[in-house]
């Protein structure tokens, strides 16, 4: 049986708060083969729950499917809705990394979360979860070289 989506087509709002109950998902359509998906959002925002300033990311996310895939009109809600979420880098990272193992449950995932420097002091979150199986191509996780003005 497929499972259909539920907000694709339709005319949806960003969420005001994250919760998983935003990320949707679909039956993987080539569930007997190992491949990864790769989503990039390179304009993640959140708050900082102390100052309540604005904090910047470029997110990676890498999967192995499992019998579902993310639909990713719901996972650019998801994480459009971190916009006035206060919670620190850290938080923001595995938060999003637990919510879609809770939706698709992947055979693996990776998330890296590039945050801009706040301070002097650029923070970057890395999490894996399994691993990945054997005879998959996995792409390398690029690493971004801070660079200040100059």
């Amino acid at each position: 049986m497929v499972k259909k989506a539920t907000i694709l087509g339709a005319k949806t709002a960003i969420p005001a708060h994250p919760t998983s109950k935003i990320l949707d998902a679909v039956s993987n359509p080539h569930s007997d083969i190992n491949y990864v998906t790769r989503f990039t959002c390179p304009e993640f925002t959140s708050i900082c729950p102390v100052t309540g300033q604005p904090d910047f990311a470029h997110i990676f996310i890498d999967y192995i499917a499992d019998k579902s895939i993310l639909e990713s009109k719901s996972l650019k809600l998801y994480l459009g809705s971190y916009r006035n979420h206060g919670a620190f880098h850290e938080d923001c990272t595995i938060s999003v990394a637990k919510d879609i193992i809770k939706t698709i449950q992947p055979k693996w995932l990776r998330i890296c979360g590039y945050w801009y420097p706040r301070g002097g002091i650029p923070i970057d979150i890395f999490y894996e979860y399994n691993s990945p199986p054997k005879k998959c191509l996995i792409p390398d996780m690029p690493i971004f070289d801070y660079k200040g003005r100059g």
